[in-house]
């Protein structure tokens, strides 16, 4: 187990290289750059001061002595300033990735909660009444985008309601009640979203691992359903369920770009927004390496876990 875990590790490192790459290069082939966005600010149309902005920035530089410079900050653990703010690229993203990471952290109970209790009750319970409407639900939750699902809750929340979600962020520690005001609405919409899928994963692998010879035993033997259901048959279903949750955690800390910008919040996906509209390459190119970053560990823990859900797989 030690040594896939040093492999793992040691694979990350060509895995960000490759990301870093892609990533200085798509976003240098957008047209436009950050002085552009500044110019369109100030009102300053002044092709010796735009030059001058640009050399200060560095941006006349060639794009391989660009990605050199940025890649070497990277090896130190400086991910450079923000070409908008001039604020540490890190520091940004820190600041505000304890909201990104509250909203993801409620969805994923909302979500695993729901779908495992709805999709345990739909498998034991195949081609019942509750089964049908459990997938039918679930299948719509697949087919509506989550941000359809947040406009239509801001418009009904105002027009029946007249209730509007409160601009900002208040921290959960100052004011639990105003951080769940802020946090519930969209968090609820994510997880409720995400929970269709785990939600069929969940009663497919669950009906398939009740079909095999050791459940049967386990009834032969006179153990109560709750034993068999959930001692015996979920744990070893859960494996790839587990797989999705980790994917669909790791899609949250980067995915919630519309949803922060229906509610107003100023996460890590409201940050990457404003940085693709302020052509601000430093901070998007360390937002994305920083997500991607995260997509990979929280990879490598979804397949540690593997392992304790089926001790065979440690052999």
């Amino acid at each position: 187990m030690r040594d896939y875990i040093i492999k793992r590790i040691l694979l990350m490192f060509p895995v960000l290289f490759l990301v870093s790459v892609l990533v200085f290069t798509l976003i240098h082939l957008v047209p436009g750059d950050v002085v552009m966005s500044m110019v369109a600010d100030s009102g300053q149309f002044n092709p010796e001061y735009i030059e001058k902005v640009r050399h200060e920035l560095g941006l006349d530089k060639p794009l391989y002595t660009q990605y050199l410079d940025w890649s070497s900050g990277l090896l130190r653990g400086d991910f450079g300033r923000s070409l908008w703010t001039g604020k540490p690229v890190m520091g940004e993203i820190l600041h505000r990735l304890p909201i990104t990471l509250e909203i993801a952290v409620l969805a994923m109970v909302i979500s695993t909660l729901l779908a495992i209790i709805v999709g345990v009750i739909s498998a034991t319970r195949q081609d019942s009444l509750v089964d049908y409407i459990a997938r039918l639900v679930s299948i719509g939750g697949l087919s509506v985008p989550e941000f359809w699902i947040a406009t239509l809750v801001v418009i009904y929340l105002a027009m029946i309601f007249n209730y509007s979600s409160p601009s900002g962020y208040t921290p959960l520690l100052k004011d639990p009640l105003g951080n769940l005001q802020q946090i519930g609405i969209p968090a609820a919409i994510m997880g409720i979203r995400m929970s269709a899928g785990v939600m069929r994963m969940t009663r497919s692998t669950l009906l398939e691992v009740l079909r095999q010879d050791y459940i049967r035993t386990a009834w032969a033997k006179g153990l109560r359903e709750s034993a068999v259901i959930y001692r015996h048959a979920l744990k070893n279903a859960l494996i790839p369920v587990i797989t999705i949750m980790g994917t669909q955690f790791g899609h949250l800390l980067g995915g919630t770009v519309i949803i922060e910008s229906i509610f107003m919040l100023p996460g890590v996906g409201r940050l990457m927004l404003e940085s693709i509209q302020q052509r601000d390459y430093t901070q998007l190119q360390g937002n994305v390496l920083f997500i991607s970053m995260a997509f990979l560990v929280i990879n490598l823990l979804v397949d540690l876990s593997y392992a304790w859900l089926d001790p065979r797989i440690r052999y």
